[in-house]
């Protein structure tokens, strides 16, 4: 805990066994209560490498995608009671060791959610980031920055914290179930005005961490335009503000089974 809050952190994974171990072993174990990995159906030995780390583990019974590992990674932390929820990536790119600041200003109650910036510092292209992806970054985050009235350094980073009281507000399942949910999101968080800061983060590039190919990519990108315009169609009263309108809701219960020690998941029953 850190004063007093409940923190849980959350994993995403598809076949990540080649760096969750890595990952995992920078994970600050005096302020984080509890370490969740959903595994989205992976062919690798994802599954035995997290349970043998003694962490708790999700399997969806088939891949949903991106999108879709999130949402259950959040309503799985809820479910458990967790105050903060840090996402981090369990393929290494990230550094764990920075969960400590990022909750710390939440629970201190500075900000209601924090991403860890690869941009701020300049170390992206250091870390090994292609040129395309980094001069990509830049230029949506300048788009963004305009529609949505921002001063983001770039909305695409993976390790993100958010307080369990601004989850519970944000209409997740109006979000798309691919990559450009972690876009969507940061969106629902800009439109209701709540408190986002940004903490510089080293990263690492390398073989055995995942990276989407260049055609995902470039639908990510048409997904990000896509959001900004509904943001901003949204602020000026035209069109559906449904992905933008705030809710409260509880954490859905039942949706998994002890198996062999991992808890399996379909979330085919979670679906509306």
């Amino acid at each position: 805990m850190l004063n007093g809050k409940k923190i849980v952190v959350v994993m995403p994974a598809y076949n990540a066994d080649r760096t969750l171990r890595r990952c995992v072993a920078e994970v600050p174990p005096d302020i984080v209560d509890e370490i969740l990995v959903v595994d989205d159906a992976s062919s690798d030995t994802t599954v035995s490498v997290a349970n043998g780390l003694g962490l708790t583990v999700f399997r969806h019974d088939q891949n949903f995608g991106y999108g879709r590992n999130q949402k259950t990674c959040y309503r799985e932390a809820m479910s458990r009671g967790a105050d903060i929820v840090v996402m981090v990536h369990p393929d290494y790119q990230y550094s764990p060791k920075l969960i400590v600041p990022m909750a710390g200003m939440i629970a201190y109650g500075e900000y209601d959610a924090v991403i860890a910036s690869r941009i701020l510092g300049n170390g992206a292209l250091d870390g090994g980031m292609p040129l395309y992806k980094y001069a990509a970054n830049r230029v949506l985050t300048l788009f963004q920055n305009i529609l949505m009235g921002a001063k983001l350094s770039e909305y695409h980073t993976g390790f993100r914290a958010f307080s369990s009281k601004l989850l519970a507000k944000l209409p997740l399942d109006e979000n798309s179930d691919d990559f450009v949910f972690d876009n969507q999101m940061l969106a629902q968080v800009l439109y209701g005005g709540h408190r986002l800061g940004e903490i510089s983060c080293p990263t690492r590039y390398f073989k055995e961490a995942s990276s989407i190919n260049f055609f995902s990519s470039v639908k990510y990108g048409f997904g990000v335009i896509a959001t900004s315009l509904r943001f901003r169609a949204g602020k000026m009263g035209i069109g559906s503000r449904k992905m933008f309108d705030p809710h409260e809701t509880d954490a859905p219960q039942g949706y998994y089974k002890q198996i062999d020690d991992v808890i399996s998941y379909d979330d085919r029953k979670a679906r509306r």
